[in-house]
């Protein structure tokens, strides 16, 4: 049980898409975890018996929600080894064997709470070696250690030979298996669904080959009827506009990475009557394509096909949050952590990228990482933002995130469901960070 507190003359950061921020205020929070009053400090006092921190200077934003996120690795480079085809059956196996169960299991609980501890505490994975994120994610529902709020997805689902096939998926070559690995993933009890839509980066076989189009709009029509029924979003890896378009009039959720929109994508975004909201949003990953465009190949390791689908796919990413943008769509922040160059403890990462390659702004970017993310995972009425009633996600920074995302590197406090760490800590990479660091 958290214990009550409250944080007095704090300058709150809303999150919102303006950039609001609210000085001299206080949030009190109750033994249950949630918010129950948000105020000016001077009318707002901490109840008998509630711990008081008083933190002026200080500025308290909601927690971060990682929309896109991986957690079967810590983002250091593989070993060629272990991203080669020809040895991928063997690593499935080994992956899931109930030694590398064990593996991935600890490897995911790690991961997780290094992500909390750098401010994330909402993750949703997107793909995972079998369902050991659904593991994590209940000991953590039920108090056996504190960790973030974790929607996880279990084995994305993919076609044959398809993007992610066979470590992290599920796969089929038909509406009907389609459906059928959907219900599996679903009684398994995930609260995500990942499909691959479309071809991608790292397992492209060709120049040009990143975002050709894989599953059929049949087959991803049959999964979004049967995870819509459990109440379960879809989230769609698409990298084209043809691969985007099928997905979304198949009624996914979410578009995950993007491409150029065209008018008809554009509408099918805004007006999607087979998504559970509505409405599509896009959550766009620049910071895993980066490195690879950035960087020489000699320090990436990259082959000329990878980086150049890199370097394809990064332009196309960004004409479609431009896109996005410009015309009202929902933009979502996902790291793509445990991916190569993506660790879990820099989503602030993303959010700076955002902004100087996708063109938001500080605070929408902001926004993108807890208002919108809420909305998007179906959490709004939950987390995302500071407010009495929602769960007591907060991180408390030494300065104003608005003024540089690096104000996340160390968080002063952060508290999950209304549970405190007082003190955060993460073990960094300082090479890989350095290497960031350049561009």
């Amino acid at each position: 049980m958290p214990e009550p507190f409250a944080l007095a003359d704090v300058s709150i950061v809303t999150g919102d898409a303006d950039g609001t921020v609210l000085a001299a205020q206080s949030v009190v929070v109750g033994a249950s975890g949630a918010i129950e009053r948000v105020g000016p400090t001077a009318d707002t006092p901490a109840p008998p018996g509630y711990r008081l921190m008083d933190m002026p200077g200080h500025h308290l934003v909601p927690g971060l929600i990682n929309a896109h996120a991986h957690l079967f690795s810590n983002g250091l480079p593989l070993p060629p080894f272990l991203v080669k085809e020809s040895t991928a059956a063997l690593v499935t196996k080994l992956g899931r064997s109930p030694i590398g169960r064990r593996l991935f299991k600890r490897r995911a609980k790690t991961n997780a709470l290094i992500q909390l501890h750098s401010g994330v505490t909402t993750i949703r994975t997107v793909g995972d070696t079998g369902y050991e994120v659904v593991h994590v994610a209940g000991e953590i529902d039920r108090g056996d250690y504190l960790g973030p709020r974790v929607l996880a997805s279990g084995p994305l689902l993919a076609i044959t030979g398809g993007h992610g096939a066979p470590q992290i998926a599920l796969t089929s070559d038909s509406p009907w298996d389609a459906r059928r690995n959907t219900r599996r993933n679903v009684q398994r009890g995930v609260k995500a669904i990942k499909i691959s839509a479309t071809a991608g980066v790292t397992d492209a076989r060709a120049v040009g080959y990143a975002g050709r189009p894989e599953m059929t709009q049949e087959e991803m029509t049959a999964i979004c009827e049967e995870a819509h029924n459990a109440g379960i979003r879809v989230a769609a890896h698409a990298q084209s506009a043809d691969g985007i378009y099928a997905a979304l009039r198949a009624g996914v959720d979410t578009i995950e990475h993007g491409a150029r929109m065209t008018s008809e994508i554009i509408d099918l975004f805004l007006d999607n009557p087979r998504s559970l909201n509505g409405s599509s949003a896009l959550v766009p990953t620049l910071l895993v394509c980066l490195p690879l465009v950035e960087f020489a190949q000699e320090i990436t390791g990259a082959s000329d096909i990878v980086r150049a689908n890199a370097t394809m796919v990064l332009d196309e990413m960004v004409q479609g949050i431009h896109a996005a943008r410009e015309n009202g769509i929902a933009i979502g922040m996902g790291t793509d952590s445990a991916l190569t160059y993506v660790t879990h403890y820099d989503a602030w990462r993303e959010m700076d990228v955002l902004v100087r390659y996708g063109g938001l702004t500080a605070a929408q970017a902001l926004n993108s990482a807890t208002q919108t993310n809420a909305r998007i995972l179906g959490l709004d009425d939950v987390t995302g933002s500071i407010e009495p009633g929602k769960a007591a996600d907060l991180v408390l920074l030494d300065g104003n995130p608005l003024d540089g995302f690096r104000a996340f590197v160390n968080p002063r406090m952060v508290v999950a469901r209304g549970a405190v760490i007082d003190s955060p800590s993460v073990t960094r990479y300082p090479d890989l960070d350095t290497q960031l660091d350049s561009f």
